[in-house]
């Protein structure tokens, strides 16, 4: 019984971290899902979103403006590794790792120091809610309407002629460029927005725990990417509307989950193995069923 009571006794406290962690899942869906570019960049864009809003917050800026300014250094990163991997021909994977390892010293450099504290700065929460800025459901409640707001304008565009396109380059990059699609600028484009989807949520996070960290991003993809593959499980992805709910609920029930295993008793330091585990099964579990189980996979092996 005291378990179920602490879970129930941490379900805002997760659903607002989901809200915000949401943002990095609808970055890591974008490339992957939409543009069929594999890309890793979420994993740095996430805390260099945190420490420019950081430091520019502990510099007196608007804490709105400061969100802003992370968002578009976000958006800079996603582009440099969109354009890399178009003008050097380099894997779309190794490209994102070499723009993330980069963002760890330009973190480093942006604040001066491994960590910023800005419990005592305002945030987009104290001028929003000011005394209860700190209660969860005031988090939930400004986050929330922030997230639909970005849902409704991610709809909006890949309903559109210009999301259609780009939908049409991860679908088929010969086939749009034989209609006209600038498949370049369309990739730069769709991985800076996701990049910059994760600064966001970045800069949101900073001002949710109180401080900047230049390793708050550690893992932070891993678990994007399990929230999305949870989502897509819920939601399926036959249509955009679909596609697009998949990583809110599925960061939504993600958090949750591991909220309830952490109550159970599950060690926080056995965490990203089982979170790897997972996602490893689900993306496997398609090609077993399709192999017809481990009996072909042996016969395979012996031949």
């Amino acid at each position: 019984m005291d378990v179920f009571n602490s879970f129930y006794g941490l379900i805002p406290v997760t659903i607002a971290q989901s809200l915000i962690v949401s943002f990095v899942v609808l970055g890591v869906m974008l490339p992957f899902r939409i543009l069929n570019f594999p890309d890793l960049t979420s994993e740095g864009a996430f805390p260099l979103g945190g420490c420019v809003c950081g430091t520019l917050i502990t510099a007196g800026v608007n804490p709105f403006l400061a969100c802003f300014i992370a968002l578009l250094c976000g958006f800079a990163a996603g582009c440099t590794t969109a354009f890399i991997h178009l003008r050097f021909k380099i894997n779309t994977l190794l490209a994102g790792i070499l723009v993330m390892t980069m963002l760890y010293s330009i973190n480093l450099r942006i604040m001066g120091r491994t960590n910023i504290p800005l419990f005592t700065y305002d945030t987009v929460f104290t001028i929003l809610a000011g005394p209860s800025a700190n209660f969860p459901w005031t988090k939930i409640l400004i986050v929330g309407l922030l997230v639909a707001l970005v849902l409704g304008a991610m709809l909006y565009f890949f309903m559109s002629e210009k999301g259609t396109a780009m939908r049409a380059v991860g679908a088929s990059p010969d086939m749009a460029e034989a209609q006209g699609i600038d498949v370049g600028t369309a990739t730069i484009i769709g991985v800076g927005v996701a990049s910059a989807l994760s600064a966001t949520g970045g800069s949101i996070m900073v001002q949710t725990q109180g401080f900047a960290d230049v390793n708050m991003g550690f893992g932070i993809l891993i678990n994007g990417l399990a929230a999305l593959i949870i989502g897509e499980a819920i939601t399926g992805r036959q249509t955009i509307l679909r596609q697009v709910l998949a990583p809110v609920i599925g960061s939504l029930v993600y958090y949750q989950l591991i909220s309830f295993c952490l109550t159970l008793g599950l060690a926080p330091a056995d965490l990203k193995f089982a979170t790897g585990a997972f996602v490893l099964l689900m993306l496997a579990l398609p090609n077993l069923r399709r192999s017809g189980g481990g009996v072909q996979i042996r016969e395979k092996i012996r031949e």
